[in-house]
């Protein structure tokens, strides 16, 4: 089977194969005529400010009740004990969002039952809720919440009661831990 040029498809085929090949053995150095406007002050990968550093802290009910987002500030919530920093997702977290109410509180058994009502958390200055009375399905609930916030926000710390003693200097409790009512994830 010989390749010949005698029909048209073959001639433009081979023309279009010629021209294709030029442009790139011999590509266009014209200039262009303006500069974009996005690289006129220079172009870098470097982020303009470096995001804020997170420690891995322990929270009581009162440490935790300062991050609620007020006055522009981080938000923290806290689910069986796990402390996530959702300053990301202050539209929903914030004091004027859907979820605001669990904004600086332990939002576990409001996540646990899919309600957002203010009877769902516990006072600060009592102790925390033991979560004994939820059923399965609610606790698969909770776990499901734990498991979307870990996906998407930071882990910050973890929430004890009240009474317990801090090592400030490394952020061990010293009291010893709360009993866990719900097994380990």
């Amino acid at each position: 089977m010989a390749l010949t040029l005698g029909t048209p498809v073959n001639t433009a085929l081979f023309l279009f194969i010629i021209y294709s090949v030029r442009r790139i053995v011999f590509p266009s150095v014209s200039k262009p005529k303006t500069i974009p406007r996005e690289f006129k002050a220079g172009y870098s990968w470097i982020p303009k400010s470096h995001p804020p550093t997170v420690l891995f802290k322990t929270y009581t009910p009162k440490t935790l009740e300062p991050f609620s987002g007020r006055d522009g500030g981080r938000i923290l919530l806290a689910i069986n004990g796990v402390v996530f920093d959702v300053t990301a997702g202050r539209n929903f977290y914030g004091p004027n969002g859907m979820y605001g109410n669990f904004a600086g509180r332990d939002a576990s058994r409001g996540m646990a039952k899919q309600s957002f009502d203010i009877e769902m958390l516990t006072p600060i200055d009592q102790p925390l809720d033991k979560l004994q009375d939820l059923q399965q399905d609610e606790i698969d609930n909770m776990r499901g919440w734990i498991d979307h916030f870990s996906n998407k926000y930071i882990i910050c710390g973890k929430l004890v009661e009240n009474d317990a003693i801090l090592d400030l200097h490394s952020y061990r409790v010293i009291a010893p831990p709360l009993h866990k009512t719900l097994p380990e994830l």
